[in-house]
């Protein structure tokens, strides 16, 4: 796939604010400090599309990135970061759950997980909660580049135990550094579009 265009539209904090023009919307969501706007500038050939931050959780609304004028990626706000407040963490969940419940035009889920680490229990909780709303979901494993190749298939199988991976739901490991996982996640916006 080629990226001809990339625009940021909204950073939505409520539903009446979603784009409504109906183009197919890709949803990422993953643990504050697993490497998302690394993924998004990775995946979309931009350097700075998606502003990285030394601090963890900066992300606090929804972000739709208009690409190639055919589809949305949908930046969701990190979870799991202990310094937001619980009202923070409360708001957050019900903004995910309104996108959820209201989104048909959402195609699948690219949820995020550190390669190198066991899934959170935020991760597992993120993932019951996608599975419950029946969505189709890809697990993509981030910082592959940080973890030697003899331990892949090792950590592939910890996280696969650990989310306990639904059959239909595809796994990518992913690194912003090598681009490893990169076609195959363009590919796969191609035949889900």
């Amino acid at each position: 796939m080629k990226i001809n265009s990339v625009e940021l539209i909204i950073s939505a904090v409520r539903k009446s604010q979603y784009p409504t023009d109906n183009k197919p919307e890709f949803l990422l969501v993953g643990r504050s400090n697993v490497g998302k706007s690394s993924f998004i500038n990775t995946i979309l050939n931009r350097k700075n599309i998606a502003r990285t931050s030394a601090t963890p959780g900066k992300t606090q609304t929804i972000n739709f990135y208009l690409v190639n004028d055919a589809f949305y990626l949908v930046d969701a706000p990190g979870y799991g970061y202990a310094k937001i407040g619980k009202q923070k963490q409360m708001k957050f969940g019900r903004m995910m759950e309104d996108y959820l419940k209201e989104r048909p035009n959402l195609k699948q889920v690219f949820m995020l997980v550190d390669f190198r680490h066991k899934p959170t229990s935020d991760d597992i909780m993120m993932y019951n909660f996608l599975k419950y709303y029946k969505l189709p979901v890809t697990i993509i494993a981030t910082k592959s580049d940080k973890l030697g190749i003899t331990n892949h298939q090792k950590q592939r199988n910890l996280i696969f135990k650990e989310l306990d991976l639904v059959v239909g739901d595809d796994f990518i490991v992913f690194s912003n550094v090598t681009k490893n996982g990169k076609a195959e996640i363009h590919d796969k916006i191609a035949r889900t579009m």
